[in-house]
């Protein structure tokens, strides 16, 4: 592989020296065989470039560390750039009904009508999609549409056939809505068997599908963060080929939806393309659609509502112990206060009972004071999304209560507790998956005045903080020597977020520009 050189710009390496956030600064960076050789000066530099190295001049413009998502559904954002009806943006039921109806069409009998990402608290019904009219618009048709947060779904009476749910079926961590079609939590599990999984070709088709969509946005690292067998199987032969456009972490899935069926702790993967030494837990719902399980009742909906909290704590506990004297790092989502409690209690058993790697707590969503005094003095990393703030503003306006807006993704308040913070995405529960547009919402726009924070904590939280979360800072997140060389370059200026675009972005040396 040649070796490059590249000067002429900006190149800082995201850092973090005591508690002060910094971006060091290097005259020039040096490439070979995958992986940064050397960082100093350009004189220096010189020295070690042959007649193949390519000299690459930024003309002014910034080099980083490619950008880590910690928490993005890598298949299932391919999925809806290839195969599935994408409802993202949608303004009305109106507009939804038509899309499924064009959809519908499209199809043969008994084809699944799978689509995703309605979110009721942005049309202007300010209503769900309903089974009678989903019948109506598709009738030989069995219909799937997952709510952008992938936590309530709305079906037809075909799909409740087909899945076996009576107006009786009851679920351990769901609920299910019969009469409007409309399903909670972990019932989905129910429809997704009746549906058939996915061909390994499928997910193959999707995962580079979304990875390469992801490189395109400066993301050279992603977690996946809910993996079963049939989907790490497909990750494994792309890995095998040499397919994977970017490098992958992979979250495995203990307990799936629907049931009580617990996957067995999979076989750890560690390569320089993929990654699985985690497991992953659903401790509560959402909060943007008010399923994550907090203390007090939610605003704007009929009856007192506190959310779903999936787990009785000894289960949790019990598969929480086996995969932490594993070895495993835990990942578990948690967003509600209740969540919250139960998760770090069940946390500070497994370190009071046996060492362990450092574990993680997915979204992270309405932690208070208790909450980031614990998670710090337990090391415990804090996975939140920022591009929420702007996407999903408008849900938790909706619903959150008035005295609790201040701590919903207050990601200030995780870096000022100390905590390591790893920012991500979770697309497809958002369109916007660009890490740009994660740096624009956690800078300039928290949904309190005063929540935001600086540049540095942000970068740091893009790209070394998500190699810590995965265990890997050795190999990524900054522009150490011996480190992967995984980079982006961007033009405009970093003290204008919004001034920021992807020139290129290039990972173990090879650019895409």
């Amino acid at each position: 592989m040649p070796s490059s050189l590249y000067f002429g710009g900006s190149i800082l390496s995201p850092t973090l020296a005591g508690s002060a956030y910094t971006l060091r600064p290097l005259e020039a960076l040096f490439v070979q065989d995958g992986r940064i050789a050397a960082v100093g000066r350009l004189s220096d530099l010189e020295n070690l470039a042959g007649p193949d190295t390519r000299r690459i001049h930024l003309e002014g413009r910034t080099l980083l560390p490619g950008f880590n998502d910690a928490h993005i559904h890598i298949w299932k954002v391919g999925q809806l750039r290839t195969t599935l009806l994408d409802l993202r943006g949608v303004k009305s039921l109106a507009e939804l009904y038509r899309r499924v109806a064009e959809r519908a069409r499209t199809l043969k009998p008994g084809e699944w009508l799978w689509g995703r990402g309605w979110n009721e608290a942005l049309l202007a019904e300010k209503a769900m999609p309903d089974k009678a009219a989903l019948d109506q618009l598709a009738p030989r048709n069995p219909v799937l549409l997952t709510r952008t947060c992938a936590h309530i779904h709305a079906v037809n009476s075909q799909a409740l056939q087909l899945a076996g749910i009576t107006p009786q079926t009851q679920v351990p961590g769901g609920e299910i809505h019969y009469q409007q079609g409309i399903l909670y939590e972990t019932a989905y599990g129910l429809v997704f068997r009746a549906m058939g999984e996915p061909s390994q070709a499928q997910y193959e088709l999707w995962i580079k599908a979304g990875m390469e969509y992801l490189r395109s946005l400066g993301i050279t690292s992603a977690t996946d963060p809910a993996v079963d067998p049939p989907l790490y199987a497909a990750y494994q032969a792309l890995e095998a080929c040499g397919e994977l456009p970017i490098r992958a972490n992979l979250l495995y899935i203990r307990r799936p939806d629907g049931g009580s069926e617990t996957f067995p702790l999979p076989e750890k993967h560690l390569s320089d393309w993929l990654r699985c030494d985690s497991v992953k837990f659903f401790a509560d719902g959402g909060l943007s659609g008010a399923t994550a399980a907090i203390s007090r009742p939610y605003k704007n909906l009929e009856g007192p509502s506190y959310g779903i909290l999936r787990f009785e704590e000894e289960e949790l506990h019990a598969l929480a112990q086996e995969a932490h004297r594993a070895g495993f790092r835990i990942g578990t989502h948690a967003i509600g206060d209740r969540a919250l409690d139960q998760v770090l209690r069940v946390y500070e058993k497994l370190y009071q009972e046996a060492p362990g790697p450092r574990h993680r707590i997915e979204h992270f969503g309405l932690a208070g004071p208790e909450h980031l005094q614990k998670a710090r003095q337990l090391g415990v990393m804090a996975v939140p999304q920022p591009i929420f703030l702007r996407e999903l503003r408008a849900n938790y306006q909706r619903y959150v209560p008035d005295e609790w807006l201040a701590r919903c993704f207050n990601l200030r308040a995780m870096f000022e507790a100390g905590l390591s913070v790893a920012f991500s995405s979770d697309g497809p529960v958002v369109e916007q998956v660009e890490p740009i547009k994660g740096l624009q919402a956690a800078i300039c726009e928290p949904l309190v005045a005063g929540n935001q924070v600086g540049l540095e904590p942000a970068l740091w939280a893009y790209t070394v903080g998500g190699a810590v979360a995965q265990g890997d800072e050795g190999n990524r997140g900054s522009l150490e020597v011996g480190q992967w060389a995984d980079l982006v370059i961007l033009e405009g200026d970093l003290r204008d977020p919004y001034s920021l675009r992807i020139q290129a972005t290039v990972v173990a040396g090879a650019s895409d520009a």
